[in-house]
């Protein structure tokens, strides 16, 4: 599994589950997955095994909205 991907999240991008900007993304064998911070901290032991890349800028939430890091 890797972290970094050349492809952006962008503000189009939404989550799977509840539709708030996603900051992560999540590729697996047969598609991806994008979740906002909350979803993917959720889910995240659900997708740590089986996820081939996770994308993960929810560092930037933190700098454009000021949110404490977690």
């Amino acid at each position: 599994m890797t972290t970094t991907t050349p492809t952006p999240l962008t503000a189009a991008d939404r989550c799977d589950r509840c539709g708030a900007q996603a900051y992560v993304r999540v590729v697996l064998a047969k598609g991806e997955l994008l979740f906002c911070a909350h979803h993917a901290r959720r889910h995240a032991s659900a997708f740590a095994d089986v996820a081939l890349h996770v994308q993960d800028e929810t560092e930037r939430l933190h700098e454009e909205h000021g949110a404490p890091a977690r």
